[in-house]
């Protein structure tokens, strides 16, 4: 017997090392390290960041371009096929020279005709070699250029009307991840908390049945307990002891999930505190509602798509229909011998012109790509009118769950205090001779459940306040928005 309490109470002393070297760390700390530590807020920022040059892109698109070309030591000696102005005869004749040429352009998209507009100077050189040396000089002092689609796709327009979009959800996406980091860091702070509590209580469980077990040996000796209300004890005992090595598994699997979602080394020990206090935050079902449509990315998302479905159908019409384009340039050039003259007294040119595409018939393709675009967009139509009521919906639940959860948390803890004393009592009385086993088992087992409920509560409650964070993207217990600093983010 010696030996065998001797093996039950080595998990007893495992429990006592391991919690004396256990680092205390709050729920607050461990949502800090979930925030700026972890795998997933790393990938949240990264992706935020994408989405940030992604907008700059488009910014950028809207604002003029100024490009450097030119062609540098293009060096040409080769026999090449010509055909003679003058009587159409055909003839090889030797081709030796070296060019070179340099231009600035400066372009500019037009959003609102969906255009280009091209500023442009160039000057080039042909270095003649051979029997008739010489150099030529040509020169585009200035010259204007605009390249116009008519009835076209104007891609310029819609995305002025997605890209800011697009970019606004990514960052309510970013402030959204960051809400569900929380969530599974509070997630996994209890689920430890309530790990270690539960090796705790089949800890004193194990302490307090011993004590019940030598109380009942002596009963026993006296007849008022029998051989079986005897074994009972002994084998609560051995529960007892197998919970505490089946808890010690869970504990250390519930730790390593934190330390994974806090950023932290495996061999990291923690050792969560429970702190009872709750706030008095009540919440209404339409506000929350307002600030979700208000805040979160469902409204954006619905708007995204509506958009995209009217931009694809118009794109459908555009090109079943006349495809036409005007272009038109103006500027000055000059040829010369020397490069000072192919500046004086420059010629005037003048481009202009007018393409089209008119379908005669094409067999009913474009008819069937513009019903195939309107198809697509009242699907889109439907399927955001049902996530609008399946949005609402979940938010109503939300906030009832919420709102319910603190006046249960208030309940669990009287429960738990109840039950904690009523086990004492009967422990009392047990030793007093006047409970029996059955009965000192049934008050164990009551008091095990109610401080396990009390903190599965407190951990929903949690779970229902930063649940209706993320889909508010609002701080209840602040009483405002919840927002980033884009240039902090991107440094």
């Amino acid at each position: 017997m010696r030996i065998l309490v001797s093996y039950m109470l080595l998990p007893v002393f495992l429990f006592v090392v391991c919690k004396a070297s256990a680092q205390q760390m709050t729920l607050h700390d461990a949502i800090t390290s979930a925030r700026t530590q972890s795998v997933e807020a790393l990938e949240a920022k990264q992706a935020f960041v994408s989405t940030y040059w992604q907008w700059r892109a488009y910014k950028a698109s809207r604002l003029p371009s100024i490009y450097l070309y030119g062609n540098l030591m293009n060096y040409d000696r080769s026999i090449a096929l010509l055909q003679s102005p003058d009587d159409g005869s055909m003839r090889y004749v030797s081709s030796h020279n070296l060019q070179n040429g340099i231009g600035l352009q400066v372009r500019q998209n037009i959003t609102f005709t969906g255009g280009t507009l091209y500023v442009y100077t160039d000057l080039n050189r042909i270095d003649q070699f051979g029997t008739e040396k010489g150099i030529t000089w040509y020169s585009q002092p200035v010259s204007v250029s605009y390249q116009q689609p008519l009835f076209a796709y104007n891609q310029f327009k819609w995305d002025k009307l997605i890209e800011p979009k697009e970019y606004e959800k990514g960052k309510r996406a970013y402030i959204e991840s960051m809400e569900k980091i929380t969530a599974d860091a509070v997630a996994a702070y209890f689920a430890l908390l309530l790990a270690q509590q539960n090796e705790e209580i089949a800890q004193t469980n194990y302490v307090n049945t011993g004590k019940m077990h030598q109380v009942a040996a002596e009963r026993m000796k006296l007849g008022t307990v029998t051989r079986d209300e005897y074994l009972q004890l002994e084998l609560r005992m051995l529960n007892d002891s197998i919970a505490m090595n089946e808890n010690a598994i869970r504990v250390r699997e519930a730790q390593m999930l934190l330390n994974s979602l806090l950023g932290l080394d495996e061999s990291y020990e923690i050792r969560p505190i429970l702190d009872e206090s709750i706030p008095e935050i009540t919440v209404q079902y339409e506000t929350v509602l307002d600030k979700a449509l208000s805040n979160s990315r469902f409204s954006l998302n619905n708007e995204i798509n509506l958009l995209n479905a009217q931009a694809a159908v118009a794109k459908a019409k555009a090109e079943r229909g006349i495809t036409m384009a005007f272009n038109a340039r103006f500027g000055l050039s000059n040829a010369a011998p020397t490069f000072s003259g192919t500046y004086l007294n420059p010629l005037d040119q003048e481009v202009f012109g007018l393409s089209f595409s008119v379908p005669i018939f094409d067999w009913g393709e474009g008819k069937g790509r513009i019903q195939k675009a309107k198809a697509a967009e009242e699907v889109v139509k439907a399927q955001v009118q049902q996530s609008e009521n399946d949005f609402r919906r979940t938010i109503f639940t939300a906030v009832g769950q919420f709102n319910n959860q603190r006046q249960q948390c208030s309940v669990s803890r009287c429960a738990a205090a109840i039950a904690s004393e009523r086990c004492a009592l009967m422990m009392d009385k047990f030793r007093a001779g006047n409970a029996t086993v059955l009965e000192l088992n049934t008050a164990q087992t009551e008091n095990d459940n109610a401080r396990q409920q009390y903190i599965k509560d407190i951990s929903n409650f949690w779970n229902y306040y930063y649940t209706l964070r993320q889909y508010t993207l609002y701080d209840f217990i602040q009483g405002e928005d919840i927002e980033i600093d884009v240039n902090e983010m991107v440094e």
